[in-house]
């Protein structure tokens, strides 16, 4: 996110080394540029070297940090810190509940931390396909990340097909809830659809 020290989704984070802290400023430089550049003249004709040279780095230092032009949309300093965040909830806690937990901790963070880098964010994930259809890919490799926590939390193989089934489910909720968001031009909480969202999944998926 904007910040350089983001908080994790289940607490604060230890204190980040002089390099970490460089990286992520590097990181937010990049999002910053990306985003002013993107409100001037639309997300299509933003490119690359442009964002480079508004964020004063080099266009490979853009593809270190963001391997594609979508990823630097999606991407946050969050990502890393769920699977970390799951693995510290109580052991005795109910799977959908350590995930509920995390994921309204990291929504509340981030809206707390910088509400316009995501009112940005998911106006871009309604209007752009590219940036839908690469957030379906991230939200698939977050799930992933998550299902290694849960199978280790649970005793069960690391491919265990309730458990990917499990995670992927939660994560394509969350992905809808998002759009959802956004398409209603962003006037709900957030937070309160998103533990409406794990309470449609701790029921059963009826209707």
């Amino acid at each position: 996110m904007a910040a350089d020290t983001p908080p994790g989704p289940a607490g604060a984070q230890p204190p980040l080394g002089l390099r970490e802290r460089k990286k992520l400023k590097t990181r937010a430089a990049i999002r910053r540029a990306t985003y002013r550049l993107i409100a001037e003249q639309g997300y299509e004709a933003t490119t690359v070297e442009q964002i480079a040279e508004a964020a004063e780095v080099s266009p490979s230092t853009v593809f270190r940090y963001f391997p594609a032009k979508e990823d630097i949309v999606l991407t946050d300093e969050y990502d890393p810190l769920m699977e970390a965040a799951l693995r510290a909830r109580p052991a005795g806690e109910e799977p959908l509940e350590s995930l509920r937990r995390i994921v309204t901790g990291a929504v509340s963070a981030v809206l707390d931390s910088d509400p316009e880098l995501v009112r940005q964010r998911t106006r871009l994930m309604v209007e752009v396909p590219a940036v839908r259809a690469r957030m379906t890919e991230t939200m698939a490799e977050t799930s992933q990340s998550l299902a290694r926590a849960l199978a280790d939390r649970t005793g069960r193989a690391a491919d265990d097909l309730e458990v990917r089934v499990f995670t992927a489910a939660v994560m394509g909720a969350l992905r809808e809830v998002t759009i959802h968001w956004a398409e209603r031009d962003r006037k709900d909480d957030l937070v309160a659809l998103v533990n409406r969202t794990f309470d449609t999944l701790k029921g059963g998926l009826t209707l």
